[in-house]
């Protein structure tokens, strides 16, 4: 499998929270080839399973397909969008950025901001109400292409930067999705320990919602969650960021399964699978604080891709570091098979 190209084909379509339909479908086809059974369910959560052998535990590889982004609340008198914020978008990297609406058609449109003439200290930080979108249509125009609760992306090139590193936006999670699909394709046709259940789940930038459905769904007896984290940055503190081209990100927290942990990190360590330790306090602020408390409890492990300008639309990961996560996951679920 070739992680650049899908991951390109995984960060084209629009995914809002809430709005995943597109995203889902595009990651349901890539799904589909490893899978006996795949679709979306209700909830916009893509999900599959495969069943080897009925006495085997069952495994659950999660990660979230949605985005984050914006909604429209309100179009005024003079034809400017008025937007909520669907997930933690950063607000810094909001103004003058190209937009689109995803309406009953693609309507383009600017974010306008200030000239820094006559910006004052306070005036930095756009305030959420006071984000607005410029489409140049008047409002009843666009009332024509635009309903309430349409959801907006931040317009992003796919770009491949020097030494293997992309950015674009939507890396947070479907750089996750990507991994898991990557693991996928080297463990086809291969003898493994576990059944296994995938979930692209929606709505994790609004409260892990579609984890904690999927997760009751399948009942999984251990999981292994795949998202990002923080990558490292001019001024960051070493415990706080991790090195982009570190290898894989094991997560280490109270809310996670501590032998998991250890054996993720002894099968790094033995096949030389690049790899860092994060510490986390308490919870992860992942599908792993849901789907670790589902039913009777599921044993959880995390595994992240280090990202730099997350919630942006210039988000920055390596290619090398899901190539190692997406290995760790692979050999994880073979075991000590050799098949």
């Amino acid at each position: 499998m070739n992680i650049k190209e899908t991951l390109k084909i995984l960060c084209e379509p629009a995914g809002v929270a809430g709005s995943e339909k597109d995203a889902s479908e595009a990651a349901l086809g890539l799904l589909a080839q490893f899978m006996l059974y795949a679709a979306i369910d209700s909830f916009g959560t893509v999900t599959a399973s495969l069943k080897v052998d009925k006495n085997l535990p069952l495994l659950l590889l999660d990660a979230h397909i949605d985005e984050i982004g914006m909604i429209v609340n309100f179009i005024d008198e003079k034809g400017f969008v008025k937007v909520g914020r669907a997930g933690g978008i950063d607000r810094r990297a909001l103004p003058a950025s190209q937009v689109t609406i995803h309406g009953k058609e693609a309507v383009k449109g600017v974010i306008c901001t200030l000239p820094p003439h006559v910006k004052k200290d306070e005036d930095k930080i756009i305030k959420e109400e006071e984000i607005a979108v410029d489409c140049g249509y008047s409002k009843e125009e666009l009332e024509k292409l635009v309903s309430l609760g349409d959801s907006i992306t931040i317009d992003t090139i796919f770009t491949e930067l020097q030494g293997g590193r992309i950015n674009a936006r939507a890396l947070d999670d479907r750089a996750g999705v990507c991994t898991i699909l990557y693991a996928l394709s080297l463990t086809r046709n291969k003898k493994l320990k576990y059944n296994l259940a995938v979930t692209f789940s929606a709505q994790e930038e609004t409260g892990l919602r579609g984890a904690a459905i999927s997760a009751y769904n399948v009942n999984p007896d251990l999981a292994v969650v795949v998202d990002v984290s923080y990558g490292d940055y001019p001024k960051a503190a070493e415990n706080k960021a991790w090195k982009l081209g570190g290898g894989v990100m094991l997560g280490i927290a109270p809310s996670l399964d501590r032998d998991l942990f250890e054996e993720m990190k002894g099968i790094a360590k033995n096949k030389s699978i690049k790899h860092q330790t994060e510490v986390m306090n308490g919870r992860t602020s992942t599908n792993a604080d849901v789907i670790g408390t589902t039913r009777k409890g599921v044993r959880c492990a995390l595994l992240s891709i280090p990202l730099r300008n997350m919630h942006t639309p210039a988000e920055t990961l390596q290619l090398s570091d899901i190539e190692a996560a997406g290995q760790l996951i692979a050999e994880f679920m073979r075991g000590e098979s050799d098949d």
